[in-house]
């Protein structure tokens, strides 16, 4: 299962705390040694100031009660340092925190900062320490207050590219207090920044809609209606540019999002000429899957295919989160992704063959014959599809009335013509000529 693993490939494109996560579900699965990733996340942890947090798992891993004097020494270090940034940002924390006093603040920044210099003597460099300082906490491990403190001082920062950062760590911060509906809400006012500002280079702007995506892969396969989003945001054009100039393991994501998706299958056709045109540059399970039932119509292959995408999604971060109840465990995900890929393999099959042998569609499925049959029976049933089932023949037969591709052009052409008629005709009845003769 590691081999399907993505962390080597997603992690630089994340903040240091955001891989976190990815590091935890890791070692939760046991996809590699459980001291591999310990000594990962120590060395991780020596760009950040979560000291106490390192110790720890140095002593888990060497089981011992003593640490490095280096790390010692970077506890000392760190704690002087938080109680100068704390100082220095003290004034306008204090202001901040009264109430009354922030209500006189509006959304005029200069009117602010001119406010703020004039009755309480709080000038440019103590806002720059508020930034400095929730940077500080943020990097310590206290996202909630460096969230607080990074909205108060974005709206009080007239550096557009400092704001831009402070955005970053704001939504970073919400991602993992796990706070959905923010971090959708700072996810979108990062996209309107990066696609309206003029950056030195075409290529960091690329590069921002790169990061954008990937941190986005948190709230959308954790939001409730994340899987509409990540549709909509992966297949704009420019972040589909994206994918595919330097990105093409995103397809792994884009794709489970369509299949998983009912109400979203008019995006298959799209994604399909993507999976081919990148097949060179990344494949796996999931896209392999699309391009052997669509493309090649490769039924055994797709079957093949099925069976590692489960493995895929176990073996994922984003996928294969684990959702434990009172008396069992379940990966939603999975389910819906193999429930909704089975149904691709039916409809597919039923396009081309008349009458199908239950038996044999089991095995395509990856399914007993018994449970084969309730799941068609289920299925005939929920989609309303013109099909029967003959139990003494074991076979499922499909109505005549399913039309060819040839019939379909010929209605899909009628409909045109009517549609046609029905326009022109209303052009005509508004036109004045048409009203005076009333």
């Amino acid at each position: 299962m590691a081999d399907y693993d993505l962390t080597s490939r997603i992690a630089p494109q994340l903040d240091r705390h955001l891989v976190f996560p990815l590091f935890e579900f890791l070692q939760e699965r046991q996809l590699y040694p459980g001291d591999e990733i310990l000594k990962a996340k120590i060395e991780l942890l020596s760009e950040t100031n979560m000291v106490d947090y390192a110790m720890d798992i140095h002593k888990s891993l060497y089981h011992t009660e003593d640490v490095p004097q280096d790390m010692v020494d970077r506890r000392v270090e760190v704690v002087a340092r938080l109680k100068s940034l704390e100082e220095s940002a003290a004034p306008l924390i204090t202001f901040l925190q009264n109430a009354s006093l922030v209500q006189e603040l509006r959304s005029d920044k200069q009117y602010n900062l001119q406010m703020l210099n004039d009755r309480f003597q709080i000038g440019p460099d103590q806002i720059e320490a508020l930034y400095q300082y929730a940077k500080f906490q943020f990097e310590c491990g206290n996202y909630s207050g460096a969230a607080d403190y990074l909205y108060q001082y974005r709206a009080l920062c007239t550096n557009p590219d400092r704001s831009l950062s402070a955005l970053w760590g704001k939504l970073a911060a919400e991602i993992l207090m796990q706070n959905w509906d923010i971090a959708l809400e700072e996810l979108n006012r990062l996209k309107e920044i990066i696609d309206s500002k003029n950056f030195a280079s075409p290529l960091n702007q690329l590069q921002n809609r790169i990061w954008l995506m990937h941190w986005s892969l948190f709230i959308f396969f954790n939001h409730e209606n994340g899987r509409n989003g990540i549709i909509d945001l992966f297949f704009q054009d420019r972040y589909l540019n994206a994918i595919q100039t330097n990105a093409h393991h995103l397809l792994r994501y884009v794709a489970t999002a369509v299949i998983v998706n009912k109400r979203r299958r008019n995006m298959l056709k799209e994604l399909i000429k993507v999976i081919q045109q990148e097949q060179y540059c990344y494949k796996d399970p999931i896209t392999e899957f699309l391009e052997c039932l669509y493309v090649n119509y490769d039924f055994e292959g797709a079957q093949k295919k099925l069976r590692e995408c489960e493995d895929v999604i176990m073996s994922d971060p984003f996928l294969g989160k684990r959702v434990d109840d009172a008396n069992f465990s379940t990966v939603p995900l999975r389910d819906e992704f193999l429930e909704n890929a089975r149904l691709f393999i039916f409809e597919t099959y039923c396009r081309i063959h008349q009458c199908i042998d239950i038996a044999m569609l089991a095995e395509k499925l990856n399914m007993g014959y018994d449970e084969a049959e309730r799941w068609i029976v289920n299925l005939v049933r929920n989609a309303k599809l013109d099909a029967k089932i003959d139990a003494k023949s074991g076979t499922v037969v499909m109505g005549p009335n399913h039309l060819n591709v040839y019939e379909q052009i010929i209605e899909n052409t009628k409909q045109l013509a009517v549609r046609t008629f029905m326009l022109a005709k209303n052009v005509v009845d508004s036109s004045p000529a048409a009203q005076a003769t009333r």
